[in-house]
């Protein structure tokens, strides 16, 4: 059975524009998070209830995870190959 990061280069050009995705993902959830501490503190909507806010900074936040898994896999299975190397 031929498992998903066998085909290295697959894994790397997924990696290149997952990086981007990340990134959005992370940036949007701090500012998702400061929109809900600042409406939390001046306890008015902005848009949204503070709460709401602050789930979809936690949503946010986790799809930036996500796409940090393939990365850190192939990053162990570079370091491994090069350790067999040597």
């Amino acid at each position: 059975m031929k498992y998903p990061w066998a085909d290295r280069e697959r894994v790397r050009t997924s990696i290149r524009g997952g990086g981007l995705s990340t990134q959005i993902c992370w940036w949007l959830g701090a500012i998702f998070a400061i929109i809900g501490i600042i409406g939390g503190a001046i306890d008015a909507r902005i848009g949204l209830e503070a709460i709401h806010w602050f789930l979809l900074a936690i949503a946010l936040f986790a799809a930036s995870i996500t796409a940090n898994i393939g990365w850190a896999v192939s990053w162990y299975i570079e370091t491994i190959e090069v350790k067999k190397k040597e």
